[in-house]
This record gives C-alpha cells, sequence and structure tokens, in this order.
C-alpha cells in the first residue's frame, strides 16, 4: 500500500499596507491607485469614513482649484477624518492641491479660502514669467529626510500655478519642526513637500514621477505602522497630533 505524499501549501505573501485614497472627486485618484498598488499597497478609494479611519495610510489627492477642491474634501468629510487619523498620530499623504489645503489658506483669482489650517501660511500664486509650472523639476530636500530616501538627486513632475511660497512655522520650545522640501521655477522658490510626523504632503504628483515617484511612495508605504485587525480603527489620542496647529 503506497503511502499518499502530504500535500504542500504555497506560503501566503503577507498583504500591503492598506491604503484609502479619499474619493472625493479629484480628477487624478485611478494614476494614483496604481502606483499606490504598483508600489506594494493593499488600495481602496472611497470616502467611506470607517474604511478611512481604519487604513494603514490615508491619501488626500487634488487637482484644480483650491477652493474647488477644498470643498470636495468637506462635501464627503475628508477634514473631519483627516483631523480624526492625525489627533491619533495616523498617516496622511496630501497629494498637490492636497498639499495645498494643509496650510491655513489660498488665494486664487483674487479670493481667498480657508483651509484645513494643520499649517500656517497662504498659498498664493507662483511669481515667475512662464506659469503653471509644468514639467521635471529637482526639488531639496533636508537631511534626515524619510520620503526622498534614494532619490534626493531625482527629478519630479509638478502641474501647478499656485504653492506655498513661504514657512511660516517658528520654533516652540522643544517642538521638532517639520521638513520641508523646497523647489524653484522661474526663481521664485516654493514647498515642494513636507514632512510632519504622521502628516506629509507632495506639491508635485509621485504618481507622474516614474521611477523616482514610484520610490518616494515606497519609501511613504514602508513608514506605515501596520494595524493588527483589519477593519478595525485604532483608538486615538495615543500618539501625539501631527498637524502643524500641535505638532
Amino acid at each position: 500500500m503506497s503511502a499518499t505524499a502530504p500535500q504542500t501549501t504555497a506560503a501566503t505573501a503577507p498583504a500591503g499596507p492598506r491604503v484609502v485614497v479619499l474619493d472625493h472627486g479629484s480628477g487624478n485618484v485611478r494614476s494614483v491607485v496604481r502606483a499606490l498598488e504598483a508600489a506594494g499597497a493593499d488600495v481602496a478609494l472611497t470616502a467611506d469614513r470607517e474604511q478611512a479611519l481604519a487604513a494603514d495610510g490615508l491619501v488626500v489627492p487634488g487637482v484644480g482649484a483650491y477652493a474647488a477642491t477644498l470643498a470636495q474634501i468637506l462635501a464627503v468629510g475628508g477634514d473631519r477624518i483627516i483631523e480624526r487619523r492625525l489627533a491619533g498620530g495616523r498617516p496622511v499623504l496630501g497629494i498637490c492641491v492636497g498639499l495645498q489645503v494643509m496650510f491655513d489658506g489660498g488665494e486664487e483669482h483674487g479670493e481667498q479660502t480657508r483651509g484645513l489650517g494643520q499649517w500656517p501660511g497662504e498659498v498664493t500664486r507662483l511669481q515667475a514669467d512662464v506659469v503653471p509650472h509644468m514639467g521635471w523639476n529637482t526639488v531639496e530636500p533636508p537631511a534626515g529626510t524619510l520620503l526622498f530616501d534614494g532619490v534626493a538627486e531625482q527629478r519630479f513632475y509638478f502641474v501647478h500655478s499656485y504653492a506655498a511660497r513661504s514657512w511660516e512655522m517658528e520654533q516652540i520650545g522643544s517642538m521638532r519642526l517639520p521638513q520641508v522640501t523646497w523647489a524653484e521655477h522661474g526663481g521664485d522658490r516654493f514647498v515642494a513637500a513636507v514632512e510632519n510626523g504622521a502628516l506629509m504632503a507632495t506639491q508635485f504628483h509621485p504618481e507622474k514621477s516614474g521611477a523616482a515617484g514610484a520610490a518616494l511612495l515606497g519609501n511613504w508605504l514602508r513608514s506605515l505602522p501596520r494595524t493588527q485587525a483589519q477593519g478595525t480603527a485604532p483608538a486615538g489620542g495615543a500618539a501625539a497630533p501631527a498637524g502643524g496647529a500641535a505638532a
């Protein structure tokens, strides 16, 4: 009587970090989803509050006008989701206008719009001969950057007419200041990225920045703390808020 060979089961590869791309009507979400998936994330495109709170990371994309993007984010309760995540030290990544709305406000066509207020300062029109700033550009990351690890000398793809052209957060006591990456267009310097604890953001589009953008997204994904129970939002308040108002 012949023995039956034991069945072998192939090892199941661990799932990538769970990331929600906030679905608020932005036009660039599909390319963001594909880029995150290619970088190894398990991605959901949704505005569902519970999924957004439970995810390992939340991505807030944005293209077009400041006021319109902010209105879309507010319409799906994105401001409360972002605030709740940051209050618990849960990572958020803004892209393009998703970076801009994190500031106190923005000015477009003479109209002021109040932003989410995570960082002090205003978003204003670039002061350059050629606007919009469209194409590949180098950046100036600070020492110790996480996002630009291994790609500090690379070029990234920008499409924008407005930017945060100054950084207004001052040192208070022993508070650790955010790491700010700069870029320049037509002699006008502007904020290209911010790394502020759980809150990070880029003015450029990593999803359109080829291998350099893919590496940057990979750096962010590897930094995400992984939740143990899928579908269960972690308790808030365990870590200090990452937003500028309380950083």
